[in-house]
């Protein structure tokens, strides 16, 4: 007899969890049976709004990748639903397409995390799932029998194509003339369109170090080695910028004409005022420049995490009509349907990279990105993280932080400050008198303890970061 699975069973079992954008998990926890019970589960969810027969799917460079995407393909197939395959292509690629077919989609992806990881991406015909429909899937309580052989997939070139024209479309073919681009392609999921797609609006593209091993970019805790690679190839290569994006391509990282890597939401509220955006919504992780430079009528502040940027469009589209949102580590969101210079451009309610980069070159015309930066508010953040720290530590941490933040300002080597503010929105985010202000929270993603700090030299907010993580550490 053959056996029969049950998806919330089994999902309750497997040590994958939902984070702060999708499932995640060790990859030896992906087992076929478990990316089947989440792609059991999601077409549920999907089945209670409306008909499906079919949906979309496509993944990133990971080795486990693949394997992952056949296993939801036969799932889909059990199911009765066609799965249309578009191979490895960015994660904004795969929700455009699936967007303007009007069909759900997965995205088989662990984005910057390390390659013994992966992960699953879910989107309605919407865009992005919500918590609740997260939730929804936890518990959908579908049966389902054992696998049969899994299907060969083959890849389709649509969302490739249709997501290059959404902004080759959008932009006159010399818009980077003059310009040469380096394209740090490592292993993103997009690396075989940004080169052309920069070369198609007028660019000089420096293509630089391509890897055939995964490589775990983190948009927002860039390395060391990183920042000294940027600073080389700019000088080497005398670029006028560098952009890269992490493993599925959806954040990006975009280094200035003297290889300065920008933080992701500069970049974020660049991209904005350039679309003249009325309203954001952005993580309270997010610099205080975004609401203090005066070029938006409203910023809210959400919990950290695309899900809650996104359920905050609908309470700004009640009053604005030129809404978006980013996230620390540079992924934008665009909220509404706009058009940008009598030319439509469709709203994309997913973290995207290209457009922020496209939208800052265009602000800068024929000049340097530099100046851009240099006429914002300077307050300076940095970030950094401790791998492999318990999740439970962290909250453990938070906890004694929250009940009294001035004993661990102590604890991590600040004294002579007092307390300002505290918010608790996520993580614990601490305002000292001084203006400097320190955030621990533990990642959604993965078994690590991220700081941030605000200050108002890029030294000090550093040196904040360091200083936090250091200490925490020691910490029992």
């Amino acid at each position: 007899m053959s056996s029969v699975f049950n998806s919330s069973t089994l999902i309750a079992q497997s040590g994958v969890a939902f984070g702060t954008s999708g499932a995640r998990g060790l990859v030896v926890d992906f087992t076929p049976e478990v990316c089947a019970a989440f792609t059991h589960a999601f077409v549920s969810v999907m089945q209670r709004e409306g008909p499906v027969t079919q949906m979309a799917l496509a993944i990133d460079n990971r080795p486990s990748s693949p394997a992952m995407a056949q296993a939801c393909a036969a799932a889909m197939l059990q199911a009765g639903i066609e799965p249309i395959y578009y191979g490895v292509v960015p994660t904004p690629a795969l929700a455009y397409q699936a967007m303007q077919d009007k069909m759900p989609c997965i995205m088989v992806t662990g984005s910057h995390i390390p390659f013994d990881r992966n992960g699953l991406k879910f989107y309605r015909p919407d865009g992005e799932i919500t918590k609740v429909d997260e939730q929804a899937i936890l518990s959908a309580n579908v049966d389902f029998a054992a696998l049969p052989a899994l299907p060969l997939l083959q890849a389709r070139p649509e969302a490739a194509n249709a997501y290059c024209h959404r902004y080759s479309s959008l932009f006159s073919t010399d818009l980077l003339a003059g310009k040469r681009i380096g394209v740090y392609e490592h292993s993103s999921a997009g690396r075989d369109l940004y080169a052309p797609l920069l070369r198609q609006l007028g660019a000089e593209v420096v293509s630089l170090e391509r890897s055939d091993e995964f490589v775990p970019i983190d948009t927002e805790a860039v390395g060391e080695e990183d920042k000294a690679k940027a600073r080389r190839w700019s000088a080497d290569y005398q670029l006028d910028a560098i952009f890269s994006t992490d493993g599925d391509g959806d954040r990006p990282l975009v280094a200035d004409e003297q290889g300065e890597w920008l933080r992701g939401d500069i970049l974020g509220l660049l991209c904005a005022d350039a679309l003249q955006i009325q309203a954001l919504a952005i993580p309270v992780s997010c610099n205080t420049a975004v609401a203090s430079c005066g070029r938006f009528a409203k910023v809210a502040l959400t919990k950290i995490g695309s899900p809650y940027v996104i359920a905050e469009f609908a309470e700004l589209a009640k009053g604005y009509q030129r809404i978006a949102g980013f996230e620390a580590n540079g992924g934008f969101l665009l909220g509404s349907d706009i058009e940008l210079a009598s030319k439509p451009l469709a709203a994309l309610p997913t973290r995207d990279a290209v457009l922020p980069f496209l939208m800052l070159l265009a602000a800068a015309g024929q000049g340097a990105i530099s100046p851009l930066v240099a006429a914002l508010p300077q307050r300076f953040s940095h970030s950094d993280r401790i791998k492999a720290f318990p999740t439970a530590r962290s909250q453990a941490i938070l906890a004694a932080g929250q009940a009294d933040p001035q004993a661990l300002l102590a604890k991590l080597g600040f004294a002579g400050v007092v307390v300002a503010k505290v918010d608790t929105t996520d993580g614990l985010r601490i305002t000292l008198d001084d203006a400097r202000i320190l955030h621990l929270r533990p990642s959604g993603n993965a078994p690590e303890l991220r700081c941030y700090a605000e200050a108002d030299s890029m030294a000090v907010a550093q040196q904040c970061v360091t200083q936090a993580l250091g200490n925490i550490v020691a910490l029992v």
